[in-house]
């Protein structure tokens, strides 16, 4: 059989990130009684729910590790291997650092997909790589009954332009470099009912790299910085808001979406991850419309970067983006943590 008739997405329960464990559930999985060590070099570990761990190494710089593996979004071989390569190095950009290394995560059911296959989607990963400046150095591989594909990704970073999803401060603008929507978007191709000028679209933002991070790590006036991915916007701005002391008002007509969305959640083309997504934080969220929910809280893989921006550096920032290509405005501000919801979505 041609690997361009197999059909990935028929091969595994879910796809892309929202094959996340929830995050009320990832709670309880990082909970331990057990007593651990603490390394001083450690500058960012678990126990601050970021992107990545750094660790200093005592020359003003820091290492950056990460790992991001997930099942197939889309059908095809060579573009699975894009989008997981891509997400995956994205935890660097958003810690404002320079990837440097990636080695590959493969499970594979070989009695169901052929080597060819896998060999697709790591020709896809070498390709984003080799975008990223960086060489997929090596790797490991399992015999798995679903097939999964990431890396772990190193990078650097100068601890001055270091950043991290709970440094915001009250007054920052909240901006989104990428549109949401693409969890949407491969229910609707799992279904069927996927246009193709909408594939195009969703494949494009998936295999965008964030290399915007590393410009924004260079900025003083990015306060803070995380990527929107499983836990969707209002998950991934919920930790910043809690991890940072504050609150988020947030306009929903100014947030960046992929203008067809509404098509197809009239066709009820939402991912299961969306629900679980609302069951761990939506008490936390003021009230909303069912679309709104939908949409806010997709899950989103290889999304955009999150980013706050100091209020008395906005306009600078926003120059620097149209100097770039990048033409964002801003639908949110942080402000001091009061009673009520973490999140007013207006």
């Amino acid at each position: 059989m041609d690997t361009k008739d197999i059909k990935l997405t028929q091969y595994s329960h879910g796809a892309g990130c929202g094959c996340k464990i929830s995050p009320a559930i990832l709670d309880k999985i990082l909970h331990s009684s057990v007593a651990h060590q603490t390394d001083p070099r450690l500058l960012v570990g678990n126990d601050k729910r970021d992107d990545a761990a750094v660790l200093d190494l005592g020359n003003g710089t820091a290492l950056i590790s990460t790992t991001d593996f997930f099942m197939p979004i889309v059908d095809d071989a060579y573009d699975f291997g894009r989008i997981a390569s891509a997400n995956a190095i994205s935890d660097v950009y958003a810690m404002g650092g320079k990837p440097v290394l990636a080695i590959a995560i493969l499970g594979w059911p070989i009695d169901k997909l052929s080597a060819e296959v896998a060999q697709k989607v790591l020709e896809g990963s070498r390709a984003v790589c080799a975008q990223a400046g960086i060489t997929l150095a090596g790797g490991h591989s399992i015999d798995c009954p679903e097939p999964v594909f990431g890396l772990a990704v190193s990078g650097m970073v100068n601890i001055s332009e270091l950043k991290q999803n709970s440094t915001a401060t009250a007054g920052c603008r909240l901006y989104l470099t990428k549109a949401l929507g693409v969890g949407i978007l491969s229910t609707a191709q799992k279904k069927g009912l996927l246009l193709p000028d909408d594939a195009a679209i969703a494949l494009e933002s998936m295999t965008t790299l964030n290399k915007l991070g590393e410009v924004f790590g260079q900025m003083q006036g990015v306060r803070a910085m995380t990527d929107v991915t499983g836990f969707g916007l209002l998950g991934h701005l919920c930790e910043m808001c809690e991890g940072s002391g504050l609150r988020a008002e947030i306009e929903f007509d100014k947030i960046p979406v992929i203008a067809s969305l509404p098509y197809y959640l009239n066709q009820k083309c939402f991912p299961g991850g969306t629900q679980r997504n609302w069951n761990s934080y939506g008490p936390k969220i003021s009230v909303l419309t069912d679309q709104q929910k939908y949409i806010l809280a997709d899950p989103q893989t290889s999304g955009g970067l999150l980013v706050a921006v100091s209020e008395d550096f906005t306009l600078e920032f926003e120059q620097k983006l149209a100097e770039l290509g990048y033409n964002l405005i801003s639908f949110g501000q942080l402000k001091i943590q009061e009673s009520g919801p973490v999140i007013e979505v207006v």
